[in-house]
């Protein structure tokens, strides 16, 4: 069961493909693809700071909910921990069923 989205970045077709492209934890998922599924749980990219690096952290500010990443570089394609981090911290929250 998936929660409603709090604001559309893109229609209900596109948005159900990328959560099931997610789900199923392709090897070139990217870190534009984890953006546009975050972004659409109400999810903000902050950046910590100039020190920060290529450190990066999804915030909602609804639920006052934080998830870090490591950006990936010189590639944009997330590794499969990344995934499964986040799929663990979408399903502690209720986000994903």
């Amino acid at each position: 069961m998936l929660f409603p989205f709090d604001y559309v970045i893109f229609d209900m077709r596109q948005r159900e493909k990328i959560i099931e492209r997610f789900l199923s934890k392709p090897k070139d998922f990217t870190f534009n693809e984890m953006k546009k599924l975050l972004g659409g749980f109400g999810y903000r990219e902050i950046r910590t700071g100039k020190t920060a690096g290529s450190r990066v952290a999804f915030f909602n500010p609804h639920s006052r909910h934080l998830i870090r990443l490591h950006k990936p570089h010189p590639e944009k394609i997330l590794k499969r921990y990344q995934l499964d981090l986040v799929e663990e911290e979408l399903r502690a929250k209720g986000i994903l069923a």
